[in-house]
């Protein structure tokens, strides 16, 4: 049970990092891609 909230926080702390360092819906895609990017080196 602690764990899941935990990651729950954490996902909250990390979405509200990402929102708030983006300004515009361009930052949003942009910030997004950079995501994907550095989840598909993390997997391979």
């Amino acid at each position: 049970m602690m764990t899941r909230t935990v990651k729950t926080l954490l996902l909250l702390i990390v979405a509200g990092a990402l929102l708030s360092g983006c300004n515009t819906a361009r930052g949003v895609g942009e910030d997004i891609k950079d995501l994907g990017s550095i989840i598909s080196h993390a997997a391979s």
